[in-house]
């Protein structure tokens, strides 16, 4: 199960950070690959970050310089820290996982997704 939070609404410029708690992985927690989708309005759900199980990290070019992932892999904790939020970053961020290794950034590349939280900016 994955569960995000720290959602909210933003004004452009400003910053948030998303966490997610991972639970139910437990022991195979570090053989996921890990990351971040989000579905803006009227468009499909889109991949912007993950970690691989080698801590190979990938960005999107729409997030890269701006969003930074993290992971807290004893907590089975996953973070997306987000600075200079613009009001094109207005999605359902969804926290997300796949056994192995990552195939690539897309929505597909994902078996697992939480319920998503809501990023505002205006």
């Amino acid at each position: 199960q994955l569960v995000e939070s720290g959602g909210g609404s933003v004004q452009a410029g400003g910053s948030l950070r998303l966490s997610c708690e991972a639970s139910g992985y437990t022991t195979h927690y570090s053989q996921y690959c890990v990351g971040w989708l989000r579905q803006a309005p009227g468009k499909e759900r889109e991949g912007i970050a993950s970690i691989d199980v080698d801590g190979a990290i990938a960005y999107s070019d729409a997030v890269k310089g701006r969003f930074t992932i993290s992971e807290d892999t004893e907590n089975h904790a996953l973070y997306l820290q987000m600075d200079r939020l613009k009001p094109d970053d207005t999605a359902m961020y969804y926290c997300a996982a796949e056994p192995g290794s990552c195939y690539g950034l897309r929505d597909v590349d994902f078996g697992y997704r939480g319920s998503g939280t809501q990023v505002t900016v205006s």
